[in-house]
């Protein structure tokens, strides 16, 4: 069993895949007071790259909780129509690290969470 994974989840919002890129990308200190997690978690990122017409922003985990079980984290968001797609690029420490399955259940839940709010706007 390998070390490096990749787990990807879309999910329909009714709101439009643009809102959540303009957001991700231009309002990303939102993100907390929309979606809070209710868990202590510290995680600091930076973002590798904006591709405008795929509407997608990878970001680089460099600090935090999720380096202590893997060696390296990227995160992969891209919006097209209806859809939100999460992208988790991955390598484990170990093997028996288990697979950021809970995480990206997380984001899917923090992106109705955040449709809900676009769409009372």
């Amino acid at each position: 069993m390998g070390l490096k994974g990749k787990l990807t989840a879309s999910v329909e919002v009714e709101c439009g895949g643009h809102l959540f890129h303009d957001l991700y990308q231009n309002n990303p200190h939102q993100l907390c007071t929309i979606s809070p997690s209710g868990k202590d978690t510290t995680v600091k990122e930076v973002i590798e790259a904006i591709d405008p017409q795929k509407k997608s922003i990878t970001w680089k985990v460099i600090e935090g909780d999720l380096l202590e079980l893997y060696n390296s984290f990227t995160i992969i968001t891209s919006c097209e129509q209806q859809w939100t797609t999460w992208t988790l690029v991955y390598d484990k420490k170990t093997k028996d690290i288990p697979e950021p399955i809970a995480l990206l259940g997380c984001a899917l839940d923090m992106t109705k969470d955040i449709e809900g709010h676009l769409l009372k706007k």
